[in-house]
């Protein structure tokens, strides 16, 4: 079965966004690529249980094997060596991509206390990144097993050309933004 986002973004994101920037094809509207959560582990320097826990949790709530993530060179001052797992990392395409934004639409945002919205946080180059300081706004994750509260940035990776381009996207899916 066809996640509700994508039938939406044919039906109803297509056409607004054809006639908000004047397109004269479907094809030139932007899509969402990917979306990629991250998670780094500070404290995984010294406990490497620590990024275990972070990959199991996040393969939990994307629904999709997530990877560990390691260093790229020696820090002495955090005691870091090459090669050391950092955190935990995790790309969603397709359709897992559409379910997961849905879930983060539909459950996770609004279980935020005092939400106000999402901040603005686009690169120049059509893509968006929030971050989320508690993983326990998922309903996936069981609190009761959570030994560590962790946030972690989810970047949306867009074919848009324009920040604008992309937040007219992520609204007409839905996206809560800041006023």
């Amino acid at each position: 079965m066809e996640p509700k986002l994508k039938t939406d973004f044919h039906s109803k994101v297509v056409p607004a966004l054809k006639e908000q920037f004047a397109y004269t094809n479907d094809l030139q509207v932007p899509r969402l690529q990917k979306i990629v959560l991250s998670q780094g582990i500070g404290a995984a320097v010294s406990d490497k249980k620590l990024v275990d826990n972070a990959v199991e949790e996040m393969t939990i709530i994307a629904g999709q094997r997530a990877v560990p993530t390691k260093s790229k060179k020696d820090i002495s001052n955090f005691k870091l060596r090459k090669g050391m797992p950092v955190g935990a990392r995790v790309t969603l395409r397709g359709e897992r991509m559409y379910d997961f934004l849905e879930r983060l639409l539909v459950s996770a945002l609004p279980r935020i206390r005092d939400f106000q919205g999402v901040k603005e946080g686009f690169d120049g180059r059509g893509n968006f990144t929030m971050g989320i300081t508690e993983q326990i706004i998922f309903p996936e994750i069981e609190i009761d097993k959570v030994n560590r509260i962790a946030g972690m940035d989810i970047t949306f990776v867009s074919s848009a050309k324009t920040d604008k381009e992309c937040k007219a996207l992520l609204q007409e899916f839905g996206m809560p933004f800041k006023k």
